[in-house]
């Protein structure tokens, strides 16, 4: 199972928590947890080359966790543009949710 941990300020998302393993299918074919590699992986790597953001980045050495964290103080047009990105992750991490909820569990702090 995979566990999404969205950890939220004042509405804003200020990190996000992803751990375990989805194990849907054989490894390197395990579909549920590619989908939410690539929109995970995808979303960080938008953050940080579109809005200009070093993140803080926690990522386990053989896979299975990943922790991501937006700095405390940023200028509110960039803020925006972060959340605009990550708030399409979660869209997209509960459409995966949603249609495979067994491999998958959302959770909101």
């Amino acid at each position: 199972m995979i566990n999404v941990y969205v950890f939220r300020k004042q509405n804003a998302i200020t990190a996000f928590e992803l751990s375990g393993h989805a194990e849907s299918g054989p490894y390197g074919h395990d579909l549920v947890c590619a989908a939410v590699s690539a929109v995970s992986f995808g979303a960080v790597n938008a953050v940080s080359e579109l809005c200009q953001i070093d993140l803080d980045i926690d990522q386990g050495e053989e896979g299975g966790y990943l922790r991501v964290a937006l700095p405390s103080h940023l200028e509110q047009s960039t803020k925006e543009k972060a959340m605009l990105l990550l708030e399409g992750m979660v869209v997209s991490l509960e459409t995966i949710e949603r249609d495979y909820g067994e491999f998958i569990k959302i959770h909101y702090k």
